[in-house]
């Protein structure tokens, strides 16, 4: 049997998203095989989206759980993400998941991407 430490996850997952992200999960055909994804890419108004969904992993992921989600996240991406807040909104004006980034030096009005 494989020794294994359990590390603090990387992100933040409020009740609201633990409880959305469960939801999506249930759905009948959902593949189990697959990991909530949170990460990075170029782009967005401020130079770099978030990206969340559902994913295989790969070799250069590090894997956490979180209230019983396996999670992955890229190891390059971490330095952006560490300690972010995944929050899940319902409000009349936005409906979707929110994320709060200790490491963005700014954002923008949308909230999807950053700058660090």
């Amino acid at each position: 049997m494989e020794n294994s430490v359990i590390e603090a996850a990387p992100v933040i997952l409020t009740e609201g998203a633990v409880k959305e992200i469960k939801r999506l999960m249930s759905a009948p055909d959902f593949d189990a095989s697959q990991y909530l994804r949170l990460g990075v890419k170029g782009g967005g108004c401020s130079g770099l989206s978030y990206m969340l969904g559902f994913d295989q992993k790969e070799a250069n992921d590090r894997e956490f759980e979180v209230e019983g989600i396996p999670c992955i996240i890229n190891k390059a991406h971490e330095i952006y993400l560490a300690g972010m807040e995944v929050d899940w909104s319902e409000g009349l004006n936005n409906r979707g998941f929110t994320f709060s980034n200790p490491n963005a030096s700014s954002t923008c009005g949308c909230g999807t991407s950053f700058a660090v």
